[in-house]
């Protein structure tokens, strides 16, 4: 099984939702899969596994989750797979489940028990014909490059006044905020959050200065602990979170100073603790999705070490990871942010040019984190990875942030 967690934002930049897109086996292996044999366990919908198996608020902080739909899937017994509130839950068409009796009944039925709906795939001139489902529907999937927003806010809004409008493919920030500018959407989809916009020398806070001063001692080999414990000791919150990590780790310790603290977790571990905690502080002033997007990268990649044969470079796939966003949280091109810092040549190499050992295990993260199954299929197959491996990897880094955040 494959599955990834994409975001939906507002116009604020702020996480509203996440979709769930999900596959089931690599089609690339067993092709069958993608003709009659699709219907084979259809009835358990793979969305609702991952939520339960998480739990809504750990999953999504109790935000509204989409879920793909088939024409098949759409008749399971949903209420007996779901133990999520009916109305945190979307259930997202596609042009496969089609005006039908039998279709429009069904989510007439589903929407009475509480569920809400999307429809996505939708071309222009589909939009009469499905007028029977597109009126039960509480959100609706657009491509923006394919349909003028002004045209379809006058049409949505005199016909189908209840409809939230989603732009997808939103794939630059310019294209963000433009569509922001002329208005009509409510939620945003694509790429756009992850590129960072660089339009002039930008000087970084003195906050930041200090959390880029504790990552470079603790980078270091046989790094000072002191040294380290003297640039915590000027941030309450990083004092505070350290704290934490240590009372959870021992009993009784009875911690008189941010260097007895220090001491108690050793260089291993607070080494990892700095570099996880001053990521989530330096990303404090961006939008949240990326301190969650650099956290969850960070797990999958170290977790992803033995299935690729490097269990020997887990730490620097983590560092790695937790570093493919520091352009985007210092708003530098990411060389110059990575001269802020120090890590080895092999994690420059990877994050700067996309060469290097490193490199194939980043692309394969940014594969995956888009949904790419034709692609994430094609790597697993010229790798020879197993494709639970990378789920239960995923999963993994999924549960670990969750807990990082609920400790």
């Amino acid at each position: 099984m494959l599955a990834a967690l994409i975001p939906l934002f507002d116009d604020k930049m702020a996480v509203c939702a996440y979709s769930i897109f999900a596959q089931r086996k690599n089609l690339l292996l067993q092709p069958n899969f993608a003709g009659g044999n699709r219907f084979d366990g259809a009835g358990n919908v793979v969305g609702l596994d991952i939520v339960n198996s998480m739990g809504l608020d750990n999953l999504s902080d109790d935000k509204e989750v989409f879920i793909e739909m088939n024409d098949i899937s759409i008749f399971a017994d949903i209420d007996s797979q779901c133990k999520a509130p009916h109305d945190k839950l979307v259930l997202l068409l596609d042009q496969t489940i089609v005006p039908k009796d039998n279709y429009i009944n069904r989510v007439a039925e589903l929407k009475k028990a509480g569920y809400k709906f999307a429809i996505r795939k939708l071309q222009i001139e589909q939009f009469e014909t499905y007028k029977p489902i597109l009126s039960q529907m509480d959100y609706i999937l657009l491509d923006h490059r394919k349909i003028k927003i002004a045209v379809a806010k006058a049409y949505f809004s005199k016909v189908y006044p209840n409809i939230r409008l989603c732009a997808v493919n939103v794939d630059s920030q310019e294209d963000y905020e433009k569509l922001k500018k002329d208005g009509g959407y409510d939620l945003y989809e694509g790429a756009f959050f992850r590129l960072p916009m660089v339009a002039e020398e930008k000087e970084v806070a003195p906050l930041k200065v200090n959390y880029i001063e504790l990552l470079n001692i603790v980078n270091e080999p046989d790094y000072d602990l002191t040294k380290a414990s003297d640039v915590i000791q000027r941030d309450t919150a990083l004092v505070i979170s350290l704290l934490k990590m240590v009372n959870r780790m021992t009993v009784n310790s009875g911690i008189n100073s941010v260097n007895h603290a220090a001491a108690m977790l050793g260089q291993r571990e607070l080494k990892k603790w700095i570099n996880t905690a001053v990521t989530k502080e330096l990303c404090a002033d961006r939008p949240s999705e990326i301190t969650r997007m650099s956290l969850i990268r960070a797990k999958f990649a170290e977790d992803l070490a033995p299935v690729f044969d490097k269990a020997g470079l887990a730490s620097e796939l983590f560092l790695m990871g937790l570093f493919s966003v520091l352009d985007l949280i210092l708003d530098k091109p990411m060389s110059e942010a990575l001269e802020m810092v120090k890590v080895s040549k092999q994690i420059q190499d990877a994050l700067i040019s996309g060469k290097g050992e490193l490199a194939p295990i980043l692309n394969f993260i940014q594969e995956y984190e888009n949904a790419s199954w034709q692609e994430v299929s094609r790597l697993m197959v010229l790798s020879n990875i197993d494709m639970d491996q990378v789920y239960d990897a995923y999963v993994n880094a999924l549960k670990w942030y969750r807990d990082l955040f609920n400790a």
